[in-house]
């Protein structure tokens, strides 16, 4: 189980960017998906859609919920094995104390896990940031998922240098 442990590292003040998201509506079903989930697994795909990778989360090989998570600073988990379908984990009290950016980072990072087959990649650059949206949160890097930084931790998060067997 990969697990996402936040301390204070995802900060958020893109809201003018997720407002502009959130105007699209749903399209699809994402059957064992958390419904509340659902705006960011269609994100995920658009993401990579724009990156020129297919990615399909509405076969349901992937399911999402939300619910309490009993280890202390865990945001969320993904939950793999080849015998069953994986499972995206959000913790119920950070979702609900989260802003729509934070929750987003966080959903991505377990769908790069899950969808993804990415692992954990830590480093920061000069100015301490994470270098991967991808990174633990038990390293000494910020997640700094704002506007001005989504793109590039999204182009990372969808790099084919660092992909797992998914794309091969």
């Amino acid at each position: 189980m990969a697990t996402l442990f936040l301390t204070a590292c995802v900060q958020d003040s893109s809201d003018e960017l997720i407002n502009s998201l959130q105007e699209e509506p749903i399209e699809k079903i994402y059957p064992g998906v958390d419904e509340a989930l659902w705006t960011y697994f269609e994100r995920f795909e658009n993401e990579a859609a724009e990156r020129g990778i297919d990615i399909d989360l509405t076969d349901g090989e992937i399911r999402g919920v939300i619910l309490e998570i009993p280890e202390e600073h865990v945001a969320g988990s993904c939950s793999f094995n080849s015998q069953r379908i994986d499972v995206v984990t959000l913790d119920l009290e950070f979702w609900n104390r989260s802003s729509d950016m934070i929750r987003e980072a966080v959903v991505f990072h377990e769908l790069g896990h899950c969808s993804l087959i990415r692992d954990h990649r830590e480093g920061s650059d000069v100015n301490g940031n994470c270098i991967s949206l991808m990174a633990s949160g038990t390293e000494r890097c910020r997640q700094s998922y704002t506007r001005a930084q989504r793109a590039g931790l999204l182009d990372e998060l969808f790099d084919t240098a660092f992909a797992g067997d998914w794309f091969n």
